[in-house]
């Protein structure tokens, strides 16, 4: 077994997930599709309290980019422009390539959440055929409008997210098994529509077992990270524990794989047979909790000493770091942390807390970090950058914003 210094194991994830790429000055779809062949999908999530997630990676890699270029390939189709991507359960709720849809159709991932609503299938096969019927008939078609053509007066007031109508609940069970996907998006809304009129007949009509489905998946999960453990190439698809194991013993046997063993790893690890590991990584990024490169909290760790953690559901006055923060990426190292809100009514990316990383070049950091939050607020189309006196770089960081720095 090959061994690995951690240096080479952090390069070459860092490589793997696009951060070597050269940023364009001018981002198109062909440069989308770079960052797709790199991170294989996007996350999606509902928080909204910088930019939405699934917008954030491409920015991280290309720069400042319109965002358009993203809402087309995900929730537009035409002859001219064919649809790119599709909305399913893969790491999370995520936007993945069409071709790759049936994968997550084959039995190869865990059971999702939805299945607790399978009861409410079982118990109501009259509306589930009534919701399929409408959506046919009216979708795109959100779940609040579906439920009012369905149940009219009878229909329940819109509760929150944990008290979802049985409409709702249904579209989602539905989702989750392949029968619905997302037609399109108004706003953040989710319009369903029968995957049937979304998905290409010719992807459609492929079929993979759940074994094959492992192998496939486990592969693009390996491409993305470069070298994993096996628990890190499971968790990028949230796949069955026991059919990711045989995928991994599969493609090492056939050389697509190459077991090594990574200082300080504890375990054995896999890098990709085409990873690469890049002399050196240069440049800079701010990381949305949600990014592929760091949202497995425990890989993090073992490849940067950056201890993560999502503080939204903490307390506040148990708040280490802030409310969303976003770690900080100088020069392939994880050198600070921000928290930071788009206050859009201000015309302002507040930034309210910074913290170093202990050792690091603190005036080079506050330098680089003013400047990327610059260049963030420009593409939010927000006027300016406010530094909230908060976190050990705080002061340092508002200083190098006013001497333009950023």
């Amino acid at each position: 077994m090959q061994r690995m210094s951690a240096d080479v194991a952090r390069r070459i994830a860092l490589g793997a997930q696009g951060f070597t790429d050269v940023r364009p000055a001018v981002a198109t779809r062909r440069h989308l599709q770079r960052v797709l062949s790199r991170v294989q999908l996007l996350q999606i999530d509902s928080v909204n309290v910088a930019v939405r997630a699934h917008y954030m990676p491409l920015f991280s890699r290309l720069g400042a980019y319109e965002s358009v270029l993203l809402d087309d390939a995900a929730w537009t189709h035409s002859s001219r422009k064919p649809r790119m991507l599709v909305e399913t359960w893969a790491h999370e709720a995520s936007l993945v390539p069409v071709a790759d849809w049936p994968l997550f159709h084959s039995g190869a991932k865990k059971r999702g959440w939805w299945q607790n609503y399978q009861t409410l299938v079982e118990r109501s096969p009259q509306l589930v055929d009534e919701v399929l019927a409408a959506v046919k008939e009216l979708g795109p078609i959100g779940a609040g409008a579906l439920e009012k053509a369905l149940m009219g007066e009878r229909g329940r007031a819109k509760g929150p997210w944990w008290d979802w109508s049985e409409v709702k609940r249904i579209c989602e069970v539905l989702f989750g098994v392949g029968v619905l996907t997302t037609g399109t998006r108004r706003g953040f809304e989710r319009l369903y529509d029968l995957t049937e009129r979304v998905i290409p007949a010719d992807v459609l009509a492929q079929r993979w077992t759940p074994d094959e489905g492992a192998r496939e998946l486990v592969t693009r999960a390996a491409v993305a990270l470069g070298v994993a453990t096996e628990p890190d190439l499971r968790d990028y698809y949230r796949l069955d524990p026991r059919r990711s194991q045989a995928a991994v013993a599969s493609l090492a046997q056939d050389g697509v794989l190459e077991p090594v063993s990574v200082d300080g790893w504890r375990g054995p690890a896999y890098r990709h047979v085409d990873a690469k590991a890049p002399r050196r990584v240069t440049g800079r990024a701010l990381l949305c909790p949600f990014d592929p490169l760091i949202w497995e909290r425990a890989r993090t760790e073992r490849i940067f000493g950056f201890r993560y953690r999502i503080e939204i559901y903490v307390p506040e006055p148990r708040r280490v770091h802030g409310y969303y923060v976003f770690p900080f990426l100088l020069d392939g190292e994880l050198v600070a942390r921000v928290d930071i809100k788009a206050d859009r009514a201000a015309g302002v990316l507040r930034v309210q807390s910074a913290f170093a990383e202990a050792g690091v070049d603190r005036p080079r950091v506050a330098v680089e970090l003013a400047a990327e939050l610059a260049h963030m607020a420009e593409w939010l189309g927000l006027e300016d950058v406010l530094v909230v006196p908060k976190g050990d770089l705080a002061g340092e960081l508002a200083a190098a914003h006013a001497s333009g720095g950023g």
